[in-house]
């Protein structure tokens, strides 16, 4: 697994539209979510379709998604997949309105990666292990600094990835590779 020129090697390339340039090419934090459609259902195709801009949100029974402009950087799915959305020097539209360390707007300086799962049910191992070694090579390559999730940075107005997600386990993860 490597990044070349701001792509994941391994992982399968995807054109979101949902996306701009970036302001500022400083890259200072990842940010991890937590997803699925609908919620609690894994190994669809709508995650993906939503992203891509593709997502029928009436027809999938999902109208409070209708219109909605979002992406992420990456997805990790259940299995450990990779899904890139957007390349990390371009801005994808997952954190809203977010501040972090005082700096407001995330997606301008944040890397979005959204883990298939839900609050409350517990993340598979190969995630944390896929999520550790994609962290390692970002932190690596763009000397991020920060770890952060999507209910850090908008507390109050988002939850992911939840309660069921393992911080510890991650912090042991990286501080193996690192």
């Amino acid at each position: 697994m490597n990044i070349h020129k701001h792509l994941l090697s391994t992982a399968r390339q995807w054109q979101s539209p949902h996306q701009d340039e970036r302001v500022s090419a400083e890259l200072s934090l990842i940010v991890v979510h937590g997803i699925s459609l609908p919620s609690g259902e894994f190994g669809g195709d709508l995650v993906r379709q939503l992203f891509c801009g593709e997502l029928n949100a009436v027809a999938a029974g999902l109208p409070d998604l209708d219109g909605v402009k979002v992406s992420s950087h990456l997805m990790i799915n259940r299995e450990g997949r990779v899904d890139q959305f957007v390349p990390f020097d371009r801005r994808a539209w997952h954190a809203g309105v977010s501040s972090w360390r005082g700096r407001e707007g995330c997606n301008e300086f944040s890397v979005g990666i959204e883990l298939e799962g839900t609050d409350q049910l517990r993340y598979e191992a190969v995630q944390y292990k896929v999520l550790a070694e994609i962290c390692t090579l970002l932190i690596q390559s763009y000397g991020m600094m920060d770890i952060a999730g999507h209910c850090h940075i908008a507390p109050g107005r988002k939850t992911d990835p939840g309660p069921a997600f393992d911080w510890l386990r991650l912090r042991r993860l990286l501080a193996a590779r690192l």
